[in-house]
């Protein structure tokens, strides 16, 4: 009687071998999804700026040059009609140099910023930015040099973040993390600098650091948007 349900309730060996077997395909489908994703990526799709956003780059582009141009004085004032780059014969248009009027603002949005990187299709197909509060983030898609072991010749996905604010009077600029195939790296490995303030800790030591910071009066990283303005 208790041989009867027991072997009622158990698996008969059919059972079994369909289970066994059924864990062995989920594993080899979970195993090539795998591959597939981290070690043979899909390229990003590149930005497509529409018409308007073409011209507000533009404009935008043409107004930082302004900063090293006379771009910002009244034609009236320059001698050369403001959308004139180019005399009748071809050649660029001579101008005097000033920065009266200047616009030392910048802004450009992420899909902007996207869509400057698609004008090198190749970058804008390994490169993407987010842009969030205070936070800056990057998906890459890395090709590994072909002598490189076990993953020479491959294409993995990395991704990084970097804090971006203004306190205190100056910029902060934190990096928040480096991860690859989804696994982040240690902090050992990045030269202990994760979540170390770098314009606090080098900016005083001279060099790029402490020039960047002497340069710039604000900046602002909003959900989707990057401001900064320029000292004079």
């Amino acid at each position: 009687m208790n041989d009867n349900n027991t072997g009622k309730k158990g698996f008969s060996i059919k059972q079994v071998l369909a289970i066994v077997v059924g864990v062995m395909l989920l594993t080899i489908v979970v195993t090539i999804v795998a591959i597939k994703t981290w070690l043979f990526p899909q390229p990003f799709t590149p930005v497509v700026l529409n018409q308007h956003e073409k011209q507000q780059l533009e404009q935008k582009l043409d107004r930082m040059e302004s900063f090293t141009s006379v771009a910002a004085r009244a034609p009236e004032q320059t001698g050369v009609p403001e959308d004139k780059t180019f005399t009748s014969e071809g050649s660029l248009a001579p101008q005097a140099y000033t920065e009266q009027g200047a616009n030392r603002e910048i802004t450009f949005n992420e899909r902007e910023i996207n869509g400057l990187l698609a004008n090198n299709t190749d970058l804008a197909r390994k490169v993407a930015i987010d842009l969030a509060k205070d936070l800056i983030s990057l998906r890459l898609l890395l090709p590994v040099d072909p002598d490189f072991p076990f993953l020479g010749g491959k294409t993995i996905r990395a991704r990084a973040g970097a804090e971006l604010a203004y306190r205190d009077g100056r910029p902060v600029v934190v990096i928040k993390g480096i991860s690859l195939m989804g696994i982040p790296i240690p902090n050992a490995w990045m030269g202990g600098l994760k979540n170390i303030d770098l314009v606090r800790e080098f900016g005083n030591d001279g060099g790029f650091w402490k020039m960047f910071s002497e340069g710039v009066e604000t900046i602002r990283v909003q959900d989707g948007q990057l401001y900064i303005k320029l000292k004079e």
